[in-house]
C-alpha cells in the first residue's frame, strides 16, 4: 500500500509541477538552444530534474530521509553544470563526493562498510554518466529509467517504495517530455535520475543473494551499454573519453532511418524487456541466474558486433545533453 501511494503522490506532483518548473527554466533562461549537436529546432526549458526533485521528495522523504541528501546533492551539482559549465574533472570529483555520500546513505551489503560505502559510490558514479549520455532524444532517458525503476521496485522489498516514487513521477513527467518535448532533464535531471536508480539498486539488493547481485544489472542494461559502446567507440577513434559525438546507439539508429520516436520506444522496450529478465533472474537460482544473464549479455554483445555500434566515430565533441 505504501508503494502504491508513494507512485501515485509523486504522480500527481510531477503533473502539477513539470509546467510551473517549465516556466521558471524559460524566465531565468535555463534552456538548451539548438546547435550542430541538438536535434531540436527551438529553446526547449531545462530544469526537468527540479520537477521530478519535488515530486518524490514527499514519498520518499516519508519512507527514507536520509535517501533524500545525496538526491539533492546530484540535483544541484547537475543544475549547476546546466547553468555554469562545470569542468569536467571538477564534475567528476563532485560526482565521486556525491556517490560516497550515497554509500554513506546505503552502503553495498554483504561486505564490510567501507567496501560497501565505495561500491555504491562506483555504482552511482556509473550510472549518473551513463544516464546522462542516454538523455539524447525526448523521452529516452526519463522512458528508460522509468522501466529501471519497476524492475527494481520488483526486484528488492527494499528498494519498493523510493524505486515506485520514481517510476509515478517519471510517468508525470513524460506527460510533458515525451516528443515533442516541452521540457528535458538537464543535467540535474539526469544526475538526479542516476544517483536514485544506484540507490535503488543497491536497496534492491539487499537480502537478495547472489541472484539478486547477478539480476540488478540487467535492469540498467541500456544506459550502462550505450555507455560502454561510447567508450569503446571513442577509444577506437582516439577521441577523448569526457568528449562526446552524435554516434550513440540512439543517434545511429536515428541515422540508419528509424524516425526519434521509434529509437526511443525501441530502446525503453528494449530496457523494459532486461528489467523484466533481470527481476526473473532476481528471484531464481544462483545457477539460472547466471544463466539468464549470460545469454542477456552474449545476445547484446552479438547485437552490439554484428550491428555495427562499435564503429568508430570522427564526429566532433559535443556539448552538454
Amino acid at each position: 500500500m505504501e508503494g502504491a501511494l508513494a507512485f501515485a503522490a509523486a504522480l500527481a506532483v510531477a503533473l502539477a509541477a513539470t509546467p510551473v518548473v517549465a516556466r521558471l527554466a524559460l524566465a531565468t533562461g535555463l534552456v538548451d538552444h539548438p546547435g550542430p549537436l541538438k536535434v531540436h529546432r527551438a529553446p526547449v526549458a531545462y530544469l526537468g530534474g527540479l520537477a521530478v526533485a519535488v515530486a518524490v521528495a514527499g514519498p520518499i522523504g516519508a519512507h527514507r530521509p536520509a535517501l533524500l541528501a545525496p538526491l539533492a546533492a546530484a540535483l544541484a551539482l547537475g543544475v549547476a553544470d546546466d547553468a555554469l559549465d562545470v569542468p569536467p574533472r571538477l564534475r567528476l570529483a563532485c560526482e565521486a563526493g556525491i556517490g560516497v555520500l550515497a554509500g554513506v546513505v546505503v552502503p553495498a551489503p554483504g561486505m564490510p562498510t567501507a567496501q560497501g560505502i565505495a561500491l555504491t559510490a562506483v555504482i552511482a558514479v556509473g550510472l549518473v554518466n551513463a544516464v546522462n549520455l542516454l538523455d539524447g532524444l525526448d523521452g529516452l532517458a526519463a522512458g528508460a529509467a522509468l522501466a529501471s525503476a519497476l524492475g527494481f521496485a520488483a526486484l528488492g522489498a527494499g528498494a519498493r517504495v523510493p524505486a515506485l516514487a520514481l517510476a509515478g513521477a517519471l510517468v508525470g513527467f513524460l506527460a510533458y517530455n515525451r516528443p515533442p518535448a516541452r521540457i528535458y532533464l538537464g543535467d540535474g535531471g539526469a544526475y538526479l535520475l542516476g544517483t536514485a536508480l544506484a540507490l535503488c539498486c543497491v536497496l534492491a539488493l539487499d537480502g537478495g543473494g547472489a541472484s539478486a547481485w547477478l539480476g540488478a544489472p540487467l535492469i540498467v542494461a541500456v544506459p550502462a551499454v550505450d555507455t560502454a559502446i561510447a567508450i569503446a567507440r571513442r577509444f577506437r577513434a582516439r577521441l577523448p573519453l569526457f568528449g562526446g559525438d552524435r554516434s550513440h546507439v540512439y543517434d545511429q539508429l536515428v541515422d540508419r532511418g528509424w524516425t526519434a520516436p521509434a529509437a526511443v520506444l525501441a530502446l525503453v522496450a528494449l530496457q523494459g524487456a532486461l528489467a523484466v529478465a533481470g527481476v526473473a533472474a532476481g528471484r531464481l537460482s544462483a545457477v539460472v541466474a547466471g544463466a539468464i544473464t549470460s545469454v542477456c549479455a552474449i545476445a547484446i554483445v552479438a547485437a552490439t558486433v554484428l550491428g555495427g555500434f562499435l564503429s568508430p566515430t570522427t564526429s566532433a565533441p559535443e556539448g552538454s545533453e
